[in-house]
Parts: structure tokens; sequence; C-alpha cells
């Protein structure tokens, strides 16, 4: 139920080598055709282990293609690596707030981290919401 009260937001946090790297590079060329959230679940759905070839260019490109991707847009994006300082910065931000590995969650300044199931998740919403009184 959308109520306005709680904003989720995205950040890459880069741990696993180069193509960690390359996942979060083409997660943000699919966000500039709108398409972050299908993309990024397309992703975690061909991901069988660290740097073992899942999102080498060629994979994200054809993940890119899959989806209905501008491919020349997408390639051109990146390859360019317009976003890696906004990523490098992504990652020292996370780092500064304590984030070792992923998945990992800022609930209103409290580290929650792992793949939790959502009633983990809610209690910490829920408590966070009534300290504020909404």
């Amino acid at each position: 139920m959308a109520t306005g009260k709680v904003r989720f937001i995205y950040r890459n946090f880069v741990i696993i080598g180069p193509e960690s790297m390359g996942a979060a590079r083409a997660s943000m060329c699919a966000a500039e055709q709108e398409r972050f959230w299908d993309y990024l679940t397309t992703l975690f759905a061909n991901h069988t282990g660290e740097n073992v070839g899942d999102f080498t260019d060629r994979r994200l490109q054809a993940f890119a293609a899959q989806l209905g991707l501008d491919e020349g847009t997408f390639r051109s994006c990146l390859s360019s690596g317009r976003y890696d300082d906004q990523i490098n910065q992504d990652k020292a931000r996370g780092q500064s707030l304590g984030i070792t590995s992923t998945p990992s969650f800022i609930i209103n300044g409290q580290l929650v981290q792992g793949a939790l199931p959502f009633s983990e998740f809610e209690k910490v919403i829920e408590a966070e919401l009534a300290k504020i009184g909404s």
C-alpha cells in the first residue's frame, strides 16, 4: 500500500570485482531508458557466482536486448563509464555507514544487513514510523 511514509532509494555497492562494476554501470544505463528495475531483476535472475562470466559486457548487452532497450544507446552508455564516479561515491557512502556486504539497508539511520524476510523489515520500519508519530 502506498502511503508516502517510506521512501526507498537504491544505491550501488560494488564489492565483488569487475563484473560487479559492469553490472552497476549497466543498471544505470538501463535507468536512462526507464528500465532500471527490470534490468536489475534480470541481473539477479542470471547471477550464478562472483566473477564467473555472468556479467561480461557481452552478456550485459544481451540482457538489454532481451528487455527491448535501445541497444546502441545502451552500448554507448556502458562503454562510456559515465556513472563510475557515482557508483564509487555510493560505495564510499555505504562504507562510511558501516556497510560491508550486500544486501544491506539503512532504515532511518539503522543498518539492517542480509536478505531478510519482509516481516523483519516491517518491524524496523514500523518502529521507526512510531518514533516520529506517523
